[in-house]
């Protein structure tokens, strides 16, 4: 099982970077399977570089530092 808080320790290090461009991504969920759901907000949400930012930032970042990540999805809102 992914542990929670180091989903969120990296969150919180990727954080500057998402804000720096004006938008944010907020930690909803992290399934038993490894899947991490993040909520988009700000310039972030629905922006059509999106999809981008969490397969090659987000997720990548993730997958190389929290053991156990194997995916990260943007919660439906």
């Amino acid at each position: 099982m992914v542990d929670k808080n180091s989903v969120q320790t990296v969150l919180d290090l990727i954080r500057p970077s998402l804000v720096a461009d004006g938008g944010d991504a907020h930690l909803v969920d992290v399934s038993e399977d490894g899947v991490v759901t993040v909520e988009l907000v700000g310039a972030c949400k629905g922006c059509p570089m999106s999809a981008l930012t969490l397969a090659n930032g987000i997720e990548r970042i993730l997958k190389e530092r929290v053991p156990g990540v194997t995916k990260v999805v943007a919660a439906d809102n």
